[in-house]
């Protein structure tokens, strides 16, 4: 089978095609959904259940870095349980009174699904309690002496909350996610791969498998970064009249800068400075980050976490060390200390 690029499709008059790319890329079925086994077998069982019960699902938090599919999940269980959600935001949710706008305009079983609720305001929380405990919205109407708290009846629904941050979470709302926590873990190549070829067929390309191969190796388990990898891929292929195959996945992913451990740029950078200005390490963040210019949240929270789990960078009581691997990697000679 020819692995050129299908022309008629990026040819294609009909707007539709890109407009909402990302969610077209999204898995409308549970077994489109590649990877996370475990979350998924518990879930269907959660659903099947409250689904003969004639319930909707008790709520469920979904937590892990970005890019591994806790959006997708939501969604995935609104479509197989044939539920509408309404799509909110822990910043979008600013007062008491936005919050209870959202919950009184569902209609019974519908899901709430809020993104990076770790972000909701403290007060915003407690209001947040009885609605999922109970089902009712306590109000308080007035200030001082004659204030009064009004309670209204809530349509049963499912709220369905992810987090990259569980530890920003207070305890007593994680203990109201009685439907089940669960973690999103990284996935395996072949994963990704799988994923790759699935994307593929949505975008109307088909990729050599060497090339998918190449792709699940420098996307960083995570299957956002190797939908992005591949959509790129493919511009390059079009423009550049070329075959999706390995080599060119290869030109396409080095004109982006990403390397054969899926290092950005940015993430040579980071480890070159520590290697070139403090020797390799200890070095403390706030150095790190200013040397580098870039924040020191970002580094900690998004670039060191792939460093650790690639043997790249260790943190250590005294600060940041450079491994042996990121020294040969990028070039250098290693000595030890």
């Amino acid at each position: 089978m020819s692995s050129t690029i299908q022309l008629d499709y990026f040819m294609s008059s009909n707007p539709e095609n890109e407009k909402y790319l990302d969610q077209a890329l999204r898995p409308k079925t549970w077994d489109g959904y590649i990877g996370q086994s475990h979350i998924k077998e518990n879930v269907k069982i959660l659903l099947q259940a409250a689904n003969e019960r004639n319930h909707p699902a008790e709520h469920l938090l979904f937590y892990g870095p970005p890019g591994l599919g806790k959006t997708t999940l939501a969604h995935l269980i609104a479509s197989e349980t044939g539920r509408n959600i309404k799509n909110t935001s822990g910043p979008a949710i600013e007062k008491v009174g936005d919050l209870a706008s959202i919950l009184t305009n569902l209609a019974p079983g519908d899901i709430l699904f809020i993104d990076e609720i770790h972000r909701l305001n403290k007060m915003i929380e407690e209001v947040l309690y009885p609605a999922m405990e109970s089902g009712v919205l306590d109000i308080v109407i007035g200030k001082g002496p004659s204030a009064r708290t009004i309670q209204l009846d809530l349509p049963p629904f499912t709220l369905i909350a992810a987090t990259t941050r569980i530890a920003l979470l207070s305890a007593p709302l994680r203990s109201r996610f009685s439907g089940g926590t669960f973690r999103l873990e990284y996935y395996t190549p072949e994963e990704l791969e799988k994923i790759i070829e699935q994307s593929g067929k949505v975008l109307g390309i088909e990729l050599s498998s060497e090339g998918r191969i190449e792709i699940g190796a420098r996307a960083r388990k995570t299957p956002r970064t190797a939908n992005y990898f591949l959509k790129r891929i493919r511009d390059y292929a079009q423009v550049h009249k070329k075959e999706l195959d390995q080599k060119t996945v290869k030109e396409a992913l080095a004109l982006l800068g990403i390397d054969e451990l899926g290092l950005t740029p940015t993430d040579r950078n980071i480890l070159q400075t520590i290697i070139e200005k403090f020797n390799g390490g200890p070095v403390g963040l706030n150095t790190i980050a200013a040397a580098t210019g870039e924040e020191e949240a970002t580094i900690e929270e998004v670039i060191e976490p792939y460093f650790i789990q690639e043997g790249l960078l260790e943190r250590t009581p005294r600060g940041r060390v450079v491994t042996k691997k990121a020294y040969e990697h990028l070039g250098f000679d290693f000595i030890e200390k």
